[in-house]
């Protein structure tokens, strides 16, 4: 299946879009069902993994922080998701790998996959932020092509596709408004973690 759209912000500038989508916290918070992304190692357990759910975002959370758990390039990331198709609720533990991210171009990918009882996926995804013609804005555009297999599958694209299109939805609003409140406050924030980065 693949899914793709295009974003626009028309008051946040490429640089402070990217670094929002650049914090896994601010991404957490905005993608319904998601329980914690975190970068892992061999010895990661979902069962056992506890995630600090009081993580400041920007504008109140410390540049520093947000820089230094910043996606990286090469990184393996545990995310848990849990969200319902239909009357399935299934749990994904999912692992993503930070592919590429391109900071002068604004240009990260990833690849991930995951399980379920029953269920699995496996998906490509990226997205590349533009400035947006005759405006300080933002137009952000990204795609997903997924494999998705068992049970979920079963219900088929009717069921499926509406509902990952209202979590698509839901997670820009949310970014966009996260994005908002760090350009309400002092746009210094932005130049520096851009340098930390």
């Amino acid at each position: 299946m693949e899914f793709d759209g295009e974003f626009e912000l028309e008051d946040v500038p490429p640089e402070q879009a990217w670094i929002v989508l650049s914090d896994p916290v601010a991404v957490r918070n905005s993608l319904k069902g998601c329980r914690y992304i975190t970068p892992m190692d061999d010895d990661f357990s979902y069962d056992e993994y506890e995630p600090d759910e009081n993580l400041e975002t920007l504008p109140e959370a410390d540049p520093e922080a947000v820089a230094e758990r910043a996606f990286k390039e090469g990184q393996q990331y545990a995310a848990l998701m849990q969200v319902g198709v239909g009357s399935v609720k299934p749990r994904f533990e999912t692992t993503v790998t930070i592919e590429e991210r391109d900071e002068e171009q604004f240009i990260m990918t990833a690849t991930g996959s995951g399980t379920a009882s029953g269920s699995s996926f496996s998906m490509e995804s990226g997205m590349q932020i533009h400035p947006l013609e005759g405006s300080e804005g933002s137009r952000i555009e990204w795609w997903t092509e997924a494999d998705i297999s068992g049970r979920i599958a079963q219900l088929g694209s009717r069921v499926i596709e509406p509902v990952a299109n209202k979590i698509v939805s839901n997670f820009f609003g949310d970014i966009e408004r996260q994005m908002s409140d760090v350009e309400e406050t002092d746009s210094g924030i932005t130049d520096r973690i851009r340098g930390m980065l």
